[in-house]
């Protein structure tokens, strides 16, 4: 369920701007430790869209449905089909999407330590790469444990996009067999 969920968000926060504030704003610390400097206001302009260009996050989509069938899988009703039926598509599923995202992004962990490992957060630390949980008080130094080591992405290698501007929302093109 998580895995599924964790797909629509992620795939909800590179199209939706407003929705990726929002999760950013709900993934920082409830306590802050540092004191927030004011921000001068900056002017907000509508962007420019070019007359035919593809969202990278379309062609995203369209690389883990042609590679992994994804959307095909999510857009199924599974509630008629047994564990194990649902257990042998996901693992289809599954390593197309691995194999795209290995090769499109090569995932790292942000923080390289094991997950259940201690680890002391210094003073100065980047709140991009490093999230403090639980019972944050006083000031760094700071010994915790790893609750999970994030991801990194090692590369951003999309795909440049070459269709048509009528095919710009296209994900998968329909697939019509003639006899």
């Amino acid at each position: 369920m998580r895995l599924f969920q964790a797909f629509r968000v992620f795939f909800r926060v590179l199209s939706d701007g407003e929705f990726a504030a929002r999760v950013a704003r709900a993934e920082s610390p409830e306590v802050s430790t540092r004191p927030t400097p004011a921000a001068a206001p900056v002017p907000v302009t509508a962007p420019v869209k070019p007359a035919s260009r593809r969202s990278e996050a379309l062609t995203l989509l369209a690389v883990f449905q042609r590679e992994g069938r994804l959307v095909d899988f999510l857009q199924e009703p599974i509630e008629s089909y047994t564990d194990a039926q649902i257990g042998a598509a996901v693992r289809e599923v599954h390593k197309g999407c691995r194999q795209v995202l290995e090769r499109l992004f090569a995932p790292a962990p942000a923080v390289p330590t094991a997950e259940g490992a201690p680890l002391k957060v210094e003073q100065g630390y980047d709140p991009g790469r490093i999230r403090l949980t639980g019972q944050v008080s006083g000031t760094a130094p700071w010994q915790g444990t790893v609750a999970h080591p994030g991801w990194e992405a090692k590369r951003c290698d999309l795909p440049e996009w070459t269709g048509t501007p009528a095919a710009e929302r296209v994900i998968a093109p329909a697939e019509i067999e003639i006899r």
